[in-house]
């Protein structure tokens, strides 16, 4: 069954006003995997004055993002391995309004992540354009890392979900909250749907929201819709995210 979520009775907030607040490209990211009662107990004790995007009376919106690797998967094996320095490209398509963006994240210093993008064609999601690949090689380059490896990205995996975004009382916070997650490697396909992913995005002190999960017992968990899906995927080393592993995918077999 597909999660409910309480959030109908939180203001709204458009997509203009989330715009002109701080776009937190440079933030702390902290995720937590919650079984989708344990969600609506969080989201429904939640400050009355935290807002909820939505755009056209929707308050969750589909997403799905095409991650890019080398054939030897570095990308993979960076953030497997804890490396302090290491980066991801993917796609981000928002489907709800047809737009799809480039993204390239690197995880550098101070477990802080650093997001730049640039608009992409939703028609070529599942691929890189050559400006695309420009400017992935370019903003590798501008990170200290080695640009070459642009020339080698191809699509690994896919992942789709729905999303609801937060925005709490106070300043440079945002949460989102994902559900129905489903991965997709060729034909195989992996749906956790009892799966939320909570996910706070801050500056270098934690929110209201982290406190509020560590009082309910949550703590930070280490997990990557990429990383650990192409794990679970592919079979491969789970390293770091061992214990995700085995506490939330092992009941769950990839169907053809």
């Amino acid at each position: 069954m597909m999660p409910t979520l309480p959030i109908d009775h939180l203001p709204a907030l458009s997509l203009p006003e989330l715009l002109a607040d701080a776009e937190l490209l440079t933030r702390v990211d902290r995720k937590y995997l919650l079984r989708a009662p344990q969600a609506s107990a969080l989201l429904g004790g939640l400050d009355p004055r935290t807002r909820v995007l939505a755009i056209d009376g929707r308050r969750r919106f589909h997403y799905e993002s095409v991650y890019f690797d080398t054939p030897g998967l570095l990308s993979y094996r960076q953030s497997a391995h804890g490396r302090r320095r290491r980066f991801k490209v993917r796609t981000r398509s928002y489907l709800d309004s047809g737009q799809a963006f480039l993204e390239v994240k690197v995880r550098g210093d101070r477990e802080i992540t650093v997001k730049d993008r640039m608009a992409h064609d939703p028609a070529a999601r599942d691929r890189l354009t050559d400006p695309g690949r420009r400017y992935a090689a370019e903003t590798l380059d501008r990170h200290g890392l080695d640009p070459s490896v642009a020339g080698d990205l191809a699509p690994a995996l896919v992942t789709r979900y729905r999303r609801a975004t937060l925005v709490p009382p106070e300043p440079d916070v945002r949460v989102t909250v994902d559900t129905d997650l489903t991965w997709i490697d060729g034909r195989r396909a992996l749906s956790l749907h009892e799966l939320v992913i909570v996910e706070t995005k801050s500056g270098l002190h934690p929110s209201g929201v982290d406190r509020r999960l560590w009082r309910a017992g949550h703590r930070p968990v280490s997990v990557s819709k990429y990383a650990t899906g192409l794990a679970a995927m592919r079979d491969l080393p789970g390293n770091k995210w061992a214990r995700v592993l085995r506490q939330h995918f092992h009941a769950t077999t990839p169907q053809r």
